[in-house]
Order: C-alpha cells, then structure tokens, then sequence
C-alpha cells in the first residue's frame, strides 16, 4: 500500500480525516494552543472521555497516546500524545518526541485509521527547536509506513504558522 504525506498549513480542528493528533498536557484536562483549539471546537464529550482516561489510569506520561472520540469535529478520533517539553536535548526529547508520533500512528493504524493529520507537536509553549521537530517527525512517519503501516493511506502535517510550513516543505522536497 502505497502512503501519501500531505502538508497543509491552517487549523488541525478542521480537517476532515480519521483522526486528528492533539499535542496535549499531561493533565488530559485541555490547556492553551492545540490542545486548548481541539476542546474548546470539540466541545465536552473529548474532555468527559479524557477524565475518565485520566481516573483509570492517571496522568498521560511524556512520549505516550491515547484516544477518545472527537466530539463535534469533523474527524473520528482524537489521538491525544504528551511531548516533552525542551530541556537542551538532556532528558531524551528527541526520543520522547519520536514516540509520541510512532504511538499515534500504531494507534491509528489499530483503530483501521486511514486517514491521520498531525500538529506540530512540542514547538509552541514546550519550546522544541522547530527544525529539529520536523525532522523528527517526518523520519518517524516513513519509518512506520516503511515498516509497520497496514491500513494508514494519508498522514497529513497541519503547520499553523509560516515557520513550521516551510521547515516541513524544505524537508519533504528533498
């Protein structure tokens, strides 16, 4: 099966795919930026589910996903991962960042997911070095459609500012 990678630049909230990947907190209680975009748009059932999640089984480690429905947004699932936040590269960032990729998209690929659209993960407030983030994300991407991919058609990257657009254009033209 042959996997497309699509670039976007506009509003992860919108996109109409299976499922979306919200770069949460580890609270699993929303917060600001994405997170903060697919609560508000998605209305009370996202966080009614991610209570639940979180009293069963507590607060989401860094590098780790789950999923709960998307409420009112136009996709089916929500694939919520916690990235790490930037540290100098000294607490296995790069690491943490690639799992939470490689475990959305194994979460996808489980719930026969053809569709995934990706924000990008840890560069606002949890200040990951945007290029590096990039790379980061496109390499884990073709590692699992290369490897382990069985049902993922279409992995979109939703860049919602100039910066992260063209970081991720410059790698995917190459």
């Amino acid at each position: 099966m042959k996997t497309e990678i699509k670039l976007v630049k506009g509003d992860i909230t919108t996109m109409a795919v299976d499922a979306i990947v919200n770069a949460a907190n580890s609270s699993l209680l929303g917060g600001g930026g994405v997170d903060g975009a697919i609560h508000r748009k998605g209305g009370s059932r996202i966080l009614e589910e991610c209570k639940a999640i979180r009293n069963r089984q507590g607060k989401c480690k860094t590098g780790d996903a789950f999923y709960t429905s998307a409420g009112l947004l136009p996709a089916k699932y929500v694939i919520h991962t916690v990235g790490p936040v930037w540290n100098g590269g000294r607490n296995k960032e790069p690491e943490l960042l690639a799992s939470c990729y490689r475990k959305s998209l194994e979460i996808a690929d489980s719930l026969l997911a053809r569709s995934i659209a990706f924000p990008n993960i840890s560069t606002g407030v949890y200040h990951f070095p945007k290029a590096e983030a990039a790379q980061i994300a496109i390499a884990t991407v073709k590692e699992f459609i290369d490897n382990e991919n069985k049902n993922i058609e279409e992995v979109i990257f939703v860049c919602f500012d100039d910066e992260n657009y063209q970081l991720y254009k410059n790698i995917l033209d190459r």
